[in-house]
């Protein structure tokens, strides 16, 4: 085993019966980065399966730890992390194949310069090219264009005003970024000692979108386009909760839930309290918008009016449980908003 004043790299992958994705994740990553001196700290959210056995069987350095109950992802990477020994920590998904030494090459490349934090070009399975990082949005409004009707009206509104679309869905070879997707988040510890760690009321969504706001205020972040990894986006949460949709436009099920919880914390906790509020009431307003278009929508083109109904129920409910939840994401006090 590397002695700990040797290693640079501390990798930190987060487990919920995830067991086969990171066994072929930990076989490309030695395959690949073998002139880079890391540990690998795989922390388990009570999977209560043979996970523990089936990864240590294979790779017995990696190192195990048990949360004891599902956790969620900033609480788990926060035990990784404090538990660490490189100098650098690397948040990765369990579901990142590598195809090269750019775990290495991002490293190496950090740790050069004046950045704290950097991801890389993440690719879907075809190797097509996804959103790796993204540039900050008043208020954030952008979680309103989830929204049937009113959220197209608002996009549309938006680029009829001149507004560019803040994803980078291709980097250059350096892309300054104001966050980065937590698929692949390398960050220096002397950054992470200055602005803390993750927010541990986030169970799953926008808490590294809410970590990054933090660095940003130590240091510049990017993404290293000369760097690519592989994402199978959404294949962990899909796979444990049995559900079928990818991405992050679902508002109609319990992810749905998740999400449109997280993205409201993080509003409240980034933008404050107006911020939240205009985000919940248009989301209140969207509903309407989406039960009323869909209904004339239908009507006019002599189509059943009632065949998205249990959608748009489904929808409706979300945004009550998500208006029970106000008073509590308004006050800031800590609380796990867990929705599984």
């Amino acid at each position: 085993m590397t002695p700990a004043t040797e290693i640079q790299l501390s990798i930190i992958i987060v487990n919920y019966r995830s067991a086969p994705l990171i066994i072929e994740n930990l076989h490309t990553l030695y395959q690949f980065n073998s002139n880079l001196s890391f540990e690998i700290i795989v922390v388990d959210n009570a999977s209560d399966d043979d996970s523990e056995q089936i990864i240590k069987h294979s790779f017995p350095q990696v190192q195990w730890l048990q949360m004891g109950y599902n956790s969620g992802f900033a609480r788990a990477n926060n035990a990784g992390i404090k538990q660490s020994k490189g100098e650098v920590v690397l948040l990765l998904n369990p579901d990142i194949i590598s195809i090269d030494d750019s775990i290495t090459l991002c490293y190496q490349q950090l740790v050069e310069d004046n950045y704290v934090a950097a991801g890389v070009q993440l690719l879907d399975a075809e190797q097509r090219k996804q959103i790796s990082g993204s540039r900050f949005v008043k208020w954030g409004l952008n979680h309103l264009l989830p929204i049937p009707y009113w959220g197209y009206f608002l996009r549309w509104a938006a680029y009829q005003g001149g507004a560019t679309d803040p994803n980078i869905k291709e980097s250059k070879r350096v892309e300054d970024v104001d966050w980065i997707s937590g698929a692949f988040l390398m960050v220096k510890k002397e950054a992470i000692a200055k602005a803390g760690l993750l927010d541990e009321d986030f169970f799953l969504y926008a808490e590294e979108v809410e970590w990054c706001s933090r660095l940003k205020n130590e240091g510049p972040l990017c993404i290293y386009g000369n760097c690519q990894i592989i994402h199978l986006e959404g294949t962990t949460i899909n796979k444990s909760q049995s559900l079928q949709e990818k991405g992050y436009y679902n508002l109609y099920d319990k992810k749905g839930l998740q999400l449109m919880v997280s993205n409201h914390l993080r509003v409240r906790k980034q933008y404050g309290v107006l911020a939240f509020l205009f985000l919940l009431l248009n989301y209140t307003w969207g509903w309407l918008v989406y039960l009323v278009a869909d209904f004339s929508n239908k009507l006019l083109k002599f189509r059943d009016p009632f065949s998205n109904f249990k959608k748009i129920m489904a929808f409706g409910k979300n945004i009550v449980k998500l208006w029970a939840l106000a008073p509590k994401i308004i006050s800031n006090k800590p609380h796990f908003y867990k929705m599984f």
